[in-house]
């Protein structure tokens, strides 16, 4: 089976397949409506500084928002088959490919050739597969709250006990810690509005599509040998505040890719979700970025 993807359309660019678009990945538990505030952003800061029309894209990951779980047709819980295999400890090491592949091929039946491709958290780990498996298709990484390491063996268990819980119960709260801050985190995510939208995002989502991404990522490859060979344009994004890709996890990458020009990008009081808590910020890094490609 090919994974299906829901693609969400914020500009279409005027269809011009001469330009290059813009593709953000979204974020692990939510879906592609964390992009939405930057999506306009940046849609209006290109036109108010005269930049070319480009498309703005925000599929919907398999399992996520309006996409479905990769299936085989008899019910919503993802074959093994669907997804490339599975460990024998539960894990899916191919689910990420095969969802690069997924998103390539949607860029391709669009008629373009190339993308500028934004990932966000787990977004970031899909393209980085996507540099890895078709660097054909890359004109740009922007690289936002991730990394390029493969989970560590306790966290690679967490997410499979995760995908089961989640699975057998159609349970969410595994993962409702997303949208609980602690005295840590930034302003933003301590505010009543955040934790609401996030509760409401991950309540939405279907518990066997948290669990398929959870597998996915639990199988995922390391990453960090994809990082030297990039030699397209790259912008690193993150928070001050990230519990998990602060400043100090991020630069490492950046620092990774020598053959390329690496722009980063730290913001203030900011948290995980950059892209929903400073949505004018990432979209101005997002937009420069788009004219070094040109």
């Amino acid at each position: 089976m090919t994974i299906e993807l829901n693609n969400n359309v914020y500009t279409d660019g005027g269809n011009d397949t001469e330009t290059t678009p813009v593709v953000l990945v979204h974020g692990f538990p939510v879906d592609h409506r964390m992009w939405d505030e930057c999506a306009t952003a940046l849609r209006d800061q290109a036109v108010k500084q005269g930049v070319k029309p480009f498309a703005i894209w925000a599929p919907d990951m398999a399992g996520s928002g309006a996409s479905p779980v990769p299936s085989d047709g008899e019910g919503p819980i993802p074959s093994d088959e669907d997804s490339g295999g599975k460990d024998a400890d539960g894990a899916f090491p191919y689910g990420l490919d095969r969802m690069a592949d997924a998103y390539v091929d949607l860029l391709h039946a669009a008629g373009y050739s190339k993308a500028i491709w934004v990932g966000l958290s787990m977004g970031g780990y899909l393209i980085l597969d996507i540099q890895r498996l078709h660097p054909e298709a890359v004109a740009a990484l922007a690289l936002c709250d991730t990394k390029a390491d493969a989970d560590s063996a306790d966290m690679r268990l967490k997410r499979v006990a995760i995908a089961t819980d989640c699975e057998t119960t159609g349970t969410h709260e595994p993962v409702m810690g997303f949208a609980v801050p602690s005295e840590a985190d930034s302003t933003v995510k301590q505010s009543d509005a955040y934790c609401r939208q996030f509760e409401t995002w991950i309540n939405e989502q279907p518990a066997d599509g948290i669990a398929w991404r959870e597998r996915m990522a639990a199988g995922r490859p390391d990453l960090n040998d994809v990082l030297p060979n990039i030699n397209v344009p790259v912008a690193v994004i993150c928070g001050d505040k990230d519990p998990s890709s602060p400043p100090a996890v991020m630069k490492p990458v950046a620092d990774a890719m020598t053959k390329t020009d690496v722009t980063m990008t730290v913001i203030d009081d900011c948290g995980h979700f950059s892209a929903y808590e400073h949505p004018d910020q990432v979209a101005a890094a997002l937009l420069e970025l788009v004219k070094r490609v040109g």
